[in-house]
């Protein structure tokens, strides 16, 4: 029979991204894709954002984008930020 293996082939029950790993998966994804897309927008990186919008790659060519490519890269690590000490009023 060509078809005798359509039932174990369709089994997704005990697939690791059934169920919750899917979920996990889709939000991973949805996270980093509008993340990257809101900041190639914002740096009017046009062919970035179509690129972004059209390939899915969970989350991986999104967060190329933001820590390697953009205008303005985010970082992992913060330095501390330094504050001017006003003068003091006497």
């Amino acid at each position: 029979m060509m078809y005798g293996n359509w039932d174990r082939m369709m089994d997704f029950g005990s697939h690791p991204l059934s169920g919750w790993g899917f979920g996990m998966l889709a939000l991973w994804s949805l996270f980093w894709k509008g993340l990257a897309l809101w900041k190639s927008a914002r740096n009017d990186e046009r062919y970035w954002f179509i690129a972004l919008l059209v390939i899915n790659t969970a989350g991986i060519l999104e967060m190329l984008y933001l820590f390697l490519f953009a205008k303005t890269k985010y970082i992992l690590v913060s330095e501390p930020t330094k504050t001017k000490k006003s003068p003091k009023k006497k």
